[in-house]
């Protein structure tokens, strides 16, 4: 059962677990993702916001992948804060209680780099951070309080009701088949939506001063560590992610090289831009796991921009053909 199964990592964890033979129910408030060839045997449109919903979503099921979230890229995470706690906390509180109602062997809970605080993300040149850098708490935003509490929830349900949890914490995932527009997209299908977008030569706008610093990991890496996870005796937090530190700049610099543009940057200092730094330990999931991310930077890049670029240009033909219609 993959909760969120309509998302971008959702929608790929299905893909993966469907064509290694295993049954795979997904659900999803919506279903308008990218990947277009089926990927589950069950699909069932479901608010999870709904608890009747969770416990049908859960019936006859031995494992939970719950993904579902109300989230999306840091302008959106900046400026939304009570429909994202509120949301999260409903589907992430009934569909523990659901699986354990209904007797799931497994529950993987997918929490986020987001639950670190503050204080330990204000230098570009940040320290890798550790799964137990999350205490003393500080996010800094919403949505990183809202999976903190959950990631406390899902330790007290297995004290208290011994049911079997799986944390983990992603780490920026990108890749193809992902949101691109819409205002819920993250930096690097920003990025490279502005760069495939952009006239050659063109011009491109930076959010912040393009100084701030991240980690980012491919999606097929992120879909077999997820797997490893649920698979293994490991029930504690834990990173996934990549320990590769970049700067907005340097993404942008790779995605515009990929591109083939003459493309120049300008910077928009008022516009959200989160933590100053923030990177990955991998420390732990190299011990526990045995796994660390194969794909490059340039290589996700690269298969993300040229899918997003066929996306934009499949969406200015269709505009061009409507406007000579009319």
């Amino acid at each position: 059962m993959i909760t969120g199964g309509g998302g971008f990592i959702g929608s790929h964890l299905a893909r993966y677990l469907y064509q290694q033979g295993h049954f795979v129910r997904v659900a999803d408030v919506k279903f308008d993702g990218y990947i277009q060839e089926k990927h589950y045997n069950e699909k069932l449109t479901l608010d999870l916001r709904n608890w009747e919903n969770c416990l049908k979503a859960t019936e006859n099921i031995d494992k939970v992948y719950n993904l579902a979230a109300n989230m999306g890229g840091i302008g959106f995470i900046t400026t939304v804060g009570a429909e994202v706690m509120h949301d999260n906390t409903l589907i992430n509180t009934y569909m523990l209680e659901a699986s354990r109602q209904n007797k799931v062997k497994r529950f993987l809970f997918s929490s986020s780099a987001c639950v670190y605080p503050t204080y330990r993300q204000t230098d570009p040149n940040v320290t890798g951070l550790k799964e137990e850098d999350a205490y003393p708490a500080d996010p800094d935003n919403f949505y990183g309080w809202e999976k903190l509490y959950t990631e406390k929830m899902c330790q007290a349900y297995q004290r208290d009701h011994n049911m079997d949890i799986r944390t983990l914490r992603y780490h920026n995932i990108y890749g193809p088949e992902g949101t691109y527009k819409g205002g819920r997209e993250k930096s690097p299908a920003a990025l490279c939506r502005k760069v495939a977008e952009a006239l050659n030569p063109g011009e491109i706008t930076i959010w912040g001063d393009g100084k701030q610093t991240r980690s980012y990991c491919y999606i097929d890496d992120a879909v077999k560590a997820t797997i490893k996870l649920m698979e293994s005796n490991y029930n504690k937090p834990i990173n996934i992610g990549s320990d590769r530190l970049v700067t907005i700049d340097e993404l942008a610099d790779i995605i515009i090289k990929t591109s083939g543009k003459t493309i120049t940057k300008k910077y928009d200092p008022t516009a959200p831009q989160g933590v100053r730094g923030r990177n990955a330990d991998l420390t732990l999931v190299k011990k526990i796991l045995d796994w660390e991310p194969q794909t490059t930077l340039e290589q996700g890049l690269e298969k993300t921009y040229k899918w997003i670029e066929t996306k934009v240009i499949e969406e200015r033909e269709l505009t061009q053909t409507y406007a000579q219609r009319i």
